[in-house]
């Protein structure tokens, strides 16, 4: 089962790889910059970069680190990847490595860093990913930050969200409310040392054709949206006109940790 989730994950991602790169809404943020400030980065750390997409993280955090591996399921995705870094240019210092997040070809005590943005939700088995983050990053010295969707506490708002993504990308699996990625991250025995939460508009039409969602399921994904009851509405600030869903916001949790020196 599980491989076939990920033979799934890359025919998607290798399909809409060109769209995920372009897209600039990943290219910055405060999520970033607080990553950034949490992570302080220096030049002689050596980033993992798990789950890179489109590369925009590895690119960020390049500047000012030693080095940077970006590791992805992906190949296509990969190599979009590094054809967008090369042409936004400026750093020498990024490599690309075919790699499972739940199986990474890295040995114990790689890096310093590691960073994972906006991909976790498509992860089969989180608990186990934590386990290899914990395992490549080096005692005393290793930090982490995961920036994923966060999965509203809401039973009924949490299901539409659940819903609503899988109708988008049935690679989606499953997101995660702050208490429970908090609770998985410290049995992965990691030191859990502060989140945050950043809100994110989305262009409701980017957004589905990011996925390549042709017109007659962005036809029903618009209209779930529309009869959403209000809570949902209210959550998501879903913004519409003339029964056109325009945007809607959701919210990205940031969980910063550290490797503890005694596990």
């Amino acid at each position: 089962m599980t491989k076939s989730i990920k033979n799934r994950i890359r025919e998607q991602f290798g399909r809409a790889a060109e769209g995920y790169i372009r897209d600039k809404g990943f290219a910055s943020g405060a999520d970033l910059d607080e990553a950034r400030r949490l992570l302080e980065p220096g030049l002689d750390d050596n980033l993992l970069d798990v789950a890179c997409g489109g590369g925009h993280t590895a690119l960020y955090f390049a500047p000012f680190v030693r080095n940077v591996v970006a590791s992805d399921l992906t190949m296509q995705m990969l190599k979009k990847a590094q054809e967008y870094v090369s042409e936004e240019g400026g750093v020498e210092n990024v490599t690309f490595r075919e790699a499972d997040a739940e199986d990474l070809p890295f040995p114990a005590g790689s890096f310093s860093l590691l960073t994972c943005r906006i991909a976790a939700h498509h992860f089969p088995d989180v608990p186990r990913a934590l386990s290899e983050f914990h395992r490549v990053l080096r005692r005393k010295v290793g930090r982490m930050v995961i920036i994923d969707t966060l999965l509203p506490e809401d039973p009924e708002i949490s299901e539409f969200y659940q819903t609503m993504e899988k109708m988008r990308d049935p690679t989606h699996i499953q997101a995660f409310t702050e208490s429970e990625w908090v609770s998985m991250v410290e049995e992965a025995l990691f030191e859990v040392k502060t989140t945050a939460v950043f809100p994110k508009t989305h262009d409701f039409v980017e957004w589905g054709k990011r996925a390549g969602l042709k017109r007659d399921k962005m036809k029903d994904l618009n209209q779930f949206f529309i009869d959403a009851p209000a809570s949902v509405h209210d959550y998501f600030q879903i913004e519409t006109f003339a029964g056109e869903v325009e945007s809607y916001t959701d919210r990205k949790l940031l969980i910063f940790a550290t490797r503890s020196d005694k596990k």
